[in-house]
């Protein structure tokens, strides 16, 4: 899914299966949707499946990527929109982002929870595995972020972000145990977490926190790693000191910077290299773009928190931030650029957020009660691990059925 003609992204994507699949679960509310909840869910595989196919392509990349961590090994996060294919070769995409493998795990659980039938055969059981052992190593593993930049100098360096371990964590916890078959599930279709690699993620991101890494001390990509929809720690201490300082230090007036001195689509970059030169950094101070996509986190994160003055504050900032379509349809505008002169830029409208776009298909369905957080979050991850529901059967499931003709 997206608003280029041939550029496809994955998280793009994934965030665009999450608002269809999100409606979906609102029309399932009606008891005469005219087939409307069907047409949802079935898209909403189809997106899925879209992006298992095109990693599925490169599976031989995981079997290398599982001994030798590197961008050259590395799943991609663009492909070819129409045919599937690679777009970008190695060398000229940061690709290794191991919190977007994890987002997808993450949805993947939670769709499948919902009664979506996403996996089909034993194959793809196993690529899915294999995609659990390609996250499993977050910990130790430079990647290039959510941002896909890497370092904070954007010199072509990966570094370990806490984000991607955070999100690798929540993976983790999610799938472990899960049927992919869901119900109609066997054993075999059941995948596994070493919980070694578990406990050494949420190790290690917890000692990080509140840092995002060695060159960020402060980066808004934690909001949706401690927030929706990985929900990473429940450390009620470390998560609101963590937030606490993304909010006072990175909030403007349009939105939220992603991290200081962040020169990404400002006024003053050139566009026309790929990477900054030694020293560039410090020009950026004060030019950094402000994205409105974090006020709708926030409300969100309002709403799993039942904060109702939280939810109107950034509904109100919100409001601000949203332009219209021909149609009249409210559109999130991509990022803000200040001027220099006090006064911000928006963004080109000739093409649609989708990341943002799709947030705010979620907010307004949990605002408006159209959607309950447990349907948003079926596995209730917004939950601390010893609330959440236990899974019936590890391995299949099975169904009493008593005959009246049988009864004493």
């Amino acid at each position: 899914m997206s608003t280029d003609h041939e550029v496809g992204s994955v998280r793009d994507s994934v965030y665009c299966a999450a608002a269809v699949w999100s409606l979906y679960q609102a029309y399932r509310r009606i008891d005469d949707d005219r087939g409307k909840s069907y047409e949802l869910g079935q898209s909403t595989v189809k997106c899925m499946r879209g992006i298992l196919e095109c990693w599925v392509k490169q599976a031989g990349r995981v079997e290398v990527f599982k001994t030798r961590q590197s961008n050259q090994h590395a799943l991609h996060s663009k492909f070819h929109l129409h045919t599937g294919e690679e777009i970008y070769a190695d060398d000229a995409y940061n690709h290794l982002q191991i919190d977007l493998v994890s987002l997808y795990l993450i949805f993947l659980v939670q769709m499948i929870t919902s009664g979506l039938q996403i996996i089909y055969t034993q194959d793809e059981v196993a690529f899915v595995q294999n995609l659990v052992y390609y996250v499993e190593r977050s910990y130790r593993t430079p990647d290039f972020g959510m941002w896909e930049r890497g370092s904070k100098y954007n010199n072509g360096t990966p570094e370990i972000h806490a984000s991607s371990i955070g999100m690798a964590k929540s993976a983790l916890e999610a799938i472990n145990g899960c049927n992919l078959f869901g119900e109609k599930g066997a054993s075999w279709s059941v995948v596994y977490v070493d919980i070694d690699a578990h406990n050494r993620n949420r190790s290690i991101f917890e000692t990080m926190l509140p840092r995002e890494s060695s060159s960020k001390g402060v980066d808004a990509s934690l909001l949706l790693t401690l927030s929706f929809p990985a929900f990473a720690s429940h450390e009620e201490r470390l998560v609101e000191q963590t937030k606490h300082n993304v909010i006072t230090r990175l909030r403007g007036k349009r939105g939220f910077k992603r991290f200081s001195r962040d020169g990404f689509l400002s006024k003053i970059e050139e566009k026309n290299r790929r990477y900054y030169h030694n020293g560039e950094l410090k020009d950026f101070e004060g030019h950094e773009c402000e994205w409105p996509l974090f006020y709708i986190e926030m409300i969100i994160d309002g709403v799993f928190k039942s904060n109702s003055e939280q939810i109107e504050e950034y509904q109100n900032e919100l409001r601000n931030c949203l332009h219209t379509d021909v149609n009249g349809d409210p559109v999130v505008t991509m990022y803000y650029a200040p001027d220099g002169d006090g006064s911000y830029v928006r963004s080109p409208s000739q093409s649609l957020f989708l990341w943002g776009q799709s947030m705010f298909i979620i907010a307004q369905l949990l605002t408006a009660g159209l959607l309950h957080i447990n349907e948003l979050d079926p596995i209730r991850r917004y939950l601390p691990s010893y609330n959440r529901p236990r899974r019936g059967g590890r391995y299949s499931a099975f169904q009493v059925c008593f005959f009246g003709s049988n009864l004493t």
